[in-house]
């Protein structure tokens, strides 16, 4: 049965006013249409929010009183600093801030016009920040529009304030812009054709998710693959993994350096790992409990039989973790124990500090996205894409466009820029159900969350968690994915890893400049704070995939032979080679 979560629908008439719906069905394609044009983002909400914002400070005149005196300290110093006085720079970028970073940009004029423009997003932060009165998602929203108009305007992204790109126009004169041309034009051809991953000079299945291993199960909605063994014994526990759909799942095997299921496969683990589908229009009305049946579940059925295992180590990505945990709680409240243990990376259960994805979950924005998704069934890959890229206007955006198209140069492709740029979609009524049962109710930490028509908790389920979370993560905050140890009062070890979302939990043993800190917390212990967490928990060097094995080992039994590829007198016949099918799905 369906999670009783529906999805949104145009009303029936209540009474003879009502406007009928073939209208109502015009205006979500008008609505579609207008999202088309903004690229997902809704006009309503961005005047929701400056409104709000713009009342509230109309209405504090000491308010603005106090961001003049701010704007007259900052001019005071930028003054002294252009002339000498003082020696030392009147501000500094923020240490993720890389675009001032050219020993150019030391230089007058262009010193001046970076202190400037650093000041100016100093005070606009001030301006749009910590004004009472204003509510917080449109506080949110306020500053982030600034700061992308900020972005565009930074005198780094135009070519006679940079002096890098000044330098090398000089210095080859003008090719750097000729190859920065070709670079535009031979990007807009890859978006047209959609070979963005084949231009990297990467190939899934020659180049990534290359660890061997059959296609076992096929539905509509996932592959399940089954990874050879490596070693002549293996754990009795299987290891199934759950990656997000909002993504292909060989993130987790990349090259084979650095594959997190190859390395696993390599100490003596059986794993099993889901392919989702990347489904199109005839999948619009796929629910979310569609992805919980199809996927967790089928995936565990098949992994049981196959094995013949009592119980199986559960893993679970980013989206596919927290459902990994709603599932996990749905079968502990049934009384089925099938999960050994539970491990969820960057991936979350709380959704009320849930990031700067937030910004994209108001009522009027996520209004205009359920129109688009509604015309053509399905988010769009490149509209998704593209929201993520926004976030991190300054990374993914701008220094790539001043690298390839000003500078003229390319960036050495990677095994994760290939897959970055192997984006997926999703259904329109999944996606929905997801941001407002989650990211906007907060059904499931509430007790509302209901599978097969009863509500789940999280605190019903009794394997030990083993988190991770990631010290720069825009999608999945650590502070967030640490709430699940207010959620549940078992065994859990939580791990907070240098890097972000992704490059946090690629990172394999010798992997350069890794981190991480490391604190199990028993049953029955208090709760901590995650500031406090941060300073009792024990720092290691390296990488945290061997802790994980240690962890996983612990709840393990003694090694035995590998099960058989398959189970054809289960129905589980092997089918296609790793990786599969789906994952080829444009």
């Amino acid at each position: 049965m369906d999670a009783v979560i529906l999805p949104p629908a145009v009303p029936e008439a209540a009474t003879d006013s009502s406007p009928p719906r073939s209208m109502a069905a015009l205006d979500r394609r008008i609505h579609a249409a207008q999202g088309r044009v903004t690229r997902g983002v809704s006009l309503e909400a961005l005047a929701l929010a400056f409104f709000d914002w713009g009342m509230h400070l109309a209405n504090a005149p000491y308010h603005r009183i106090d961001l003049a005196q701010l704007a007259l300290y900052q001019a005071r110093r930028l003054l002294t600093a252009t002339l000498g006085i003082e020696s030392a720079p009147c501000i500094v970028p923020q240490p993720n801030d890389h675009r001032f970073t050219s020993p150019a940009w030391q230089r007058q004029p262009f010193a001046t016009m970076e202190q400037a423009f650093l000041l100016t997003e100093a005070w606009w932060q001030a301006a749009t920040t910590g004004l009472p009165g204003v509510a917080t998602a449109h506080e949110r929203i306020v500053s982030f529009a600034v700061r992308q108009m900020l972005d565009v305007a930074s005198p780094s992204n135009i070519p006679w304030f940079n002096p890098e790109v000044i330098d090398a126009t000089v210095q080859t004169g003008g090719r750097n812009l000729l190859d920065g041309l070709s670079n535009f034009a031979a990007d807009l051809r890859h978006q047209a054709t959609g070979n963005a991953v084949e231009e990297t000079g990467f190939k899934v299945g020659r180049d990534l998710a290359v660890t061997p291993g059959r296609v076992v199960l096929r539905n509509s909605l996932i592959e399940l693959i089954q990874y050879a063994p490596t070693t002549p014994t293996v754990r009795p526990e299987p290891v199934l993994i759950i990656p997000a759909w909002i993504m292909k799942y060989y993130i987790l095997d990349l090259s084979p350096r650095n594959s997190l299921i190859r390395w696993l496969v390599a100490q003596g683990y059986t794993v099993f790992c889901a392919s989702w589908r990347n489904p199109d229009a005839a999948m619009a009305d796929t629910s979310f409990d569609n992805y919980r049946e199809q996927g967790v579940m089928a995936a565990l059925d098949a992994v049981t039989a196959i094995t013949g295992a009592e119980h199986v180590h559960a893993a679970g990505y980013c989206l596919g973790g927290t459902l990994l945990a709603i599932a996990a709680a749905a079968m502990a409240g049934r009384g089925d124990r099938r999960f050994a243990t539970v491990t969820m990376l960057a991936a979350q259960t709380d959704f009320t500090e849930a990031g700067e994805l937030q910004l994209f979950t108001t009522e009027a924005q996520l209004a205009t996205l359920d129109d688009i998704m509604w015309e053509h069934g399905t988010l769009d890959s490149g509209q998704m894409a593209g929201a993520f890229q926004l976030l991190r206007s300054n990374d993914l955006i701008w220094s790539r466009v001043v690298t390839s198209y000003l500078l003229g140069q390319r960036e050495m492709p990677s095994d994760l820029m290939a897959w970055n740029a192997d984006a997926t979609r999703m259904p329109y009524r999944m996606h929905s159900e997801y941001l407002r049962s989650l990211y906007v109710r907060n059904d499931l930490t509430e007790g509302r969350f209901q599978v097969a028509g009863r509500p789940i908790s999280i605190a019903d389920i009794r394997a030990p968690f083993f988190m991770v979370g990631t010290e720069t993560d825009h999608v999945a905050p650590w502070r967030s994915v640490y709430k699940l140890e207010l959620l549940n009062e078992g065994d859990i070890t939580f791990v907070l890893t240098a890097g972000g979302h992704n490059a946090g939990i690629v990172s394999e043993p010798g992997h350069p400049h890794r981190h991480f800190r490391i604190r199990e917390r028993p049953p029955g212990e208090r709760y901590i704070g995650p500031d406090e967490w941060s300073g009792l928990a024990k720092v290691e060097d390296g990488s945290w995939w061997p802790v994980w094995d240690a962890w996983l080992g612990q709840h393990s039994g003694a090694p035995v032979p590998p099960p058989p590829m398959g189970a054809p007198e289960h129905g589980y016949l092997p089918l296609d080679a790793a990786p599969g099918r789906y994952v080829l799905e444009r």
